[in-house]
């Protein structure tokens, strides 16, 4: 199952709709890493970590890896790990996963320049859970929580997230 970004705050998936969060920036067919734009496209769904000290891991079709406290995902585009899962403390650049909020409590990586890593080209494109808010993320999809397990109950490794710029 395809979880369908629009342009206008709002993903759906089968049936259902639901509000998103996406970057600041908006939406951009030429991404970069620290633009805040969110990439238009149709990325694959690769996996997903939780967080197992706060909650069981999810019914999903998708490989299911729990986060540990030193996973990092490395954002520094000179470095042979960009936009890879990496142990912290890590010598480059790279963003925490286990953290404080809960937004990263369900991550799922998305297949956005992974194939092959283009230094620059954006890392770290996941869809996880948003803030009450649903404040912009630095790029990413955000959903609620209870969205973000409906769409985990049905998605498994054939599932995309599309980002499409129109309403």
């Amino acid at each position: 199952m395809d979880l369908i970004v629009g342009a206008d705050g709002w993903a759906q998936f089968g049936a259902e709709r639901c509000r998103c969060a996406v970057g600041p920036a908006g939406f951009s067919f030429d991404k970069r890493e620290g633009d805040g734009a969110t990439p238009v496209g149709a990325w694959p769904c690769r996996m997903l970590y939780y967080r197992p000290d706060r909650l069981s891991a999810p019914r999903t079709g998708l490989p299911t890896i729990a986060l540990k406290p030193e996973d990092g995902w490395c954002d520094a585009p000179g470095d042979p790990r960009y936009n890879r899962l990496v142990t912290l403390p890590y010598p480059a650049s790279a963003e925490t996963l286990w953290r404080d909020d809960h937004v990263y409590d369900l991550i799922v990586p998305l297949g956005y320049n992974d194939a092959p890593v283009v230094p620059g080209r954006g890392s770290a494109i996941f869809l996880h859970l948003a803030r009450l808010d649903f404040i912009a993320t630095q790029g990413c999809i955000a959903l609620a929580f209870i969205d973000l397990l409906a769409f985990l109950e049905n998605a498994d490794i054939t599932s995309r997230v599309v980002i499409t710029a129109r309403t």
